[in-house]
């Protein structure tokens, strides 16, 4: 079983919550800087890219890359700052804290910066490493909040103290290749959410009653997950990739269920808008979705997998449940699914991430081939988005180094 081993720990840390800039302060083996200073050229070929994550409420985003990783704010789009490294040498995962100063990286691709296992706690006003955590299996995910670090391997997720890194938790999984983890970032305590002990089931643990409880959210394994911020809601998909189910995490109990299509595909990520009200899909199809959500106004309730409507029933067919609802004890559950009130079209096969801009009804899309895409739909009439931006965040003019000015201290 991989258990943990801490190096190069700080001899002190800032609070997380601390308003005070960062003290000078060494490691107890400390190294030089990892990164050089930034340039406004570009390389004469684009770096490949290892790794692409949203911060915790959509603002920014991270690139992890084979020769450093790069900051972008998401609206309005703008290139923040960059980190190169002298050679090849692959960053595979970028875990932000909001705008802190604070960045977990992660070695990744073939020539990783440091070894996989090995997650590096980046101060970015000091230009160095700060605390290390090292174990003996690659490290799938790192999961960030002002009061904890949260790292997930194939098998266990550790849950530390972010003060002084004091290992505060373990958990056992099902096997999670694809670091499945997510947790509350605005409630206090926090809630995690990850894979069971089984396939298809999820484990809540909401740290304030300190109490866990198992949910079979999907027959098949689970491909993706995601939590609103105050860690109320959850939604996931299965490896099928057809439907996605939103539950109340408090009881376990299933809000709503949405579908993406009929075929088979791999959902690459979901996303909640700040007010709960639309949930975004995007899957190897290359189509991004938009739902419309109704757990909050409690309109409708799903039980033994059947839609009960807890008022009077929309007969508008701009809400994306289907005309033929009413026949739906004769007809096949396809035809009365609930479908996406907008979609956008990608080219299929690419990883594709979204995330709800800040402004209304606006979505935002990044891909691993460097696109970013910013656009808007329409509640009311639905269908197609209209694209309101695109870019490649990789060929970038004037990337300039805006750490100072963009980072907060912790």
């Amino acid at each position: 079983m991989a258990q943990p081993h801490h190096a190069r720990t700080a001899t002190h840390h800032i609070p997380p919550d601390s308003d005070s800039e960062p003290d000078d302060h060494t490691s107890s083996s400390s190294s030089p800087p990892l990164f050089l200073p930034c340039t406004t050229h570009e390389p004469a070929q684009s770096p490949a890219i290892y790794h692409l994550s949203f911060n915790q409420d959509y603002g920014c985003f991270a690139a992890g890359l084979d020769n450093g990783f790069r900051i972008y704010n998401t609206d309005p789009f703008k290139p923040l700052f960059r980190r190169d490294l002298d050679s090849r040498a692959g960053i595979g995962l970028v875990a932000m804290l909001f705008r802190c100063n604070i960045l977990c990286l992660v070695g990744g691709g073939p020539d990783p910066i440091h070894p996989m296992s090995k997650v590096m706690i980046w101060d970015d006003h000091q230009s160095r490493c700060i605390g290390e955590l090292s174990f003996r299996s690659e490290v799938k995910n790192v999961k960030l909040r002002r009061d904890r670090i949260i790292v997930v391997l194939l098998q266990k997720i550790f849950v530390y103290n972010f003060a002084d890194l004091k290992l505060l938790h373990q958990i056992e999984t099902v096997l999670n290749p694809k670091g499945l983890c997510e947790i509350s970032h605005t409630s206090s305590p926090m809630v995690l959410v990850c894979l069971g002990l089984q396939k298809g089931q999820i484990r809540v643990e909401n740290y304030g009653s300190k109490r866990t409880k198992f949910v079979m959210a999907h027959d098949s394994r689970i491909a993706c997950m995601t939590m609103t911020q105050e860690g109320r809601l959850l939604a996931t998909a299965s490896s099928k990739g057809t439907l996605i189910r939103v539950f109340n995490t408090l009881d376990g109990s299933l809000l709503q269920e949405v579908r993406r299509g009929a075929d088979r595909a791999e959902i690459y990520s979901l996303a909640f808008s700040s007010n709960a009200q639309w949930l975004a899909v995007s899957s190897e199809k290359g189509t991004v979705h938009v739902f419309s959500l109704k757990v909050d106004s409690g309109l409708v309730t799903l039980t033994d997998d059947r839609l009960h409507v807890a008022s009077e029933p929309n007969h508008s067919n701009g809400s994306g449940i289907s005309s033929l609802s009413i026949l739906k004890g004769v007809l096949p559950k396809y035809f009365s699914s609930e479908w996406s009130v907008a979609q956008f079209r990608l080219p299929e096969g690419l990883q594709y991430f979204v995330a709800f801009g800040h402004q209304k009804n606006t979505i935002v899309i990044i891909g691993m081939d460097g696109s970013f895409y910013r656009c808007e739909f329409n509640p009311g009439s639905g269908g197609e988005m209209t694209q309101l931006e695109y870019h490649n965040f990789l060929n970038v003019d004037n990337f300039l180094k805006l750490g100072e000015t963009f980072l907060k201290s912790m």
